[in-house]
C-alpha cells in the first residue's frame, strides 16, 4: 500500500535522495525546502517553499502521515574561541527549533495515525569528540536528546529515531569534500577508508521509516564507516 510522508529539507543531498527512494517505491512524498532542485524529476512529489528559520508554518493540510524525516543540518567547523553566541543560536536554529516547530505541526496526524515513525539526523561528532565541533555537537546533541524523549512520549503510536552520519558526499559537506584529495584525506580516518554517500544514509532512513524497523525506537544509530567505534591500525 502507498503511503504519506513529510521530508523537511528534501530537495538536496540526503534529504532528496530520501524522497527519490520514497517516490520510485509508490509513495506520495510532501517536501519542504527552500528551493525545488530537481525534484520535477520524481513522481508523486509535492514541493511547499518553505524556510526552516521562518516563525511561521506554511498551511499544509494532511488527512495521514507514514513518516516524517527532518534532513537540514549545518556544518559550522569553527575554534571555540572564535565561535559567537550568534553561531550556536544560528546552528540550533537549524538543527533543533526548526526539528521542533516542523514536527509539532504534524505530530497530531501521526499519533492518530497509530503506526508512523519520525527520523532525525546527529553527527558521529556527538559520541565521539572532535575539535573545532563544538558549536555543531551541542545542537545535534539536543537532537538526540529530543530523539529519545519523543520516542518514549509518543510509543506506541509513533517511532523515533535517529542516524549519526559521520561527513557524507553532499552538498552540504561540500567546502569540506572540495576536491579528490580531501575526500581521500577524510576518506581515510575511518575504518573503511572513504566517506560515506546520500544514497547510503537514505536507504538507512528508508528503513527507519517503514514498516520493516517496527522494533526499534529511541535509538541512535551510527553509520559512520566505523568512526565511532574502530580504531584502523
Amino acid at each position: 500500500m502507498n503511503k504519506n510522508y513529510i521530508i523537511v529539507g528534501g530537495s538536496s543531498g540526503i534529504g532528496f535522495e530520501i524522497t527519490k527512494q520514497l517516490s520510485e517505491s509508490g509513495n506520495k512524498v510532501i517536501v519542504l525546502s527552500r528551493s525545488k532542485g530537481n525534484l520535477d524529476t520524481l513522481s508523486n512529489v509535492k514541493h511547499i517553499s518553505f524556510d526552516i528559520t521562518s516563525e511561521l508554518m506554511p498551511e499544509i493540510t494532511v488527512d495521514s502521515i507514514d513518516g516524517f524525516a527532518y534532513c537540514p543540518g549545518s556544518i559550522n567547523l569553527k575554534p571555540f574561541h572564535g565561535l559567537k553566541l550568534a553561531d550556536f543560536q544560528q546552528d540550533f536554529e537549524v538543527n533543533v527549533k526548526g526539528a521542533i516547530k516542523t514536527l509539532q505541526h504534524f505530530v497530531k496526524q501521526m499519533k492518530n495515525h497509530g503506526n508512523a515513525s519520525i527520523v532525525f539526523f546527529s553527527t558521529v561528532a556527538v559520541q565521539q569528540g572532535m575539535p573545532f565541533h563544538a558549536s555543531v555537537a551541542v545542537s545535534k546533541g539536543a537532537l538526540e536528546g529530543l530523539t529519545r524523549s519523543l520516542a518514549a512520549e509518543l510509543a506506541p503510536k509513533v517511532r523515533v529515531n535517529c542516524i549519526a552520519p559521520s561527513v557524507t558526499d553532499t552538498p552540504l559537506a561540500s567546502r569540506i569534500l572540495s576536491s579528490e584529495e580531501k575526500k581521500e584525506a577524510s576518506g581515510k580516518r575511518h575504518a573503511l577508508n572513504r566517506v560515506g554517500t546520500a544514497e547510503e544514509v537514505a536507504k538507512l532512513a528508508t528503513f527507519l521509516l517503514s514498516n520493516d524497523s517496527s522494533w526499534m525506537t529511541g535509538q541512535i544509530i551510527g553509520l559512520d564507516g566505523g568512526m565511532s567505534s574502530i580504531r584502523p591500525l
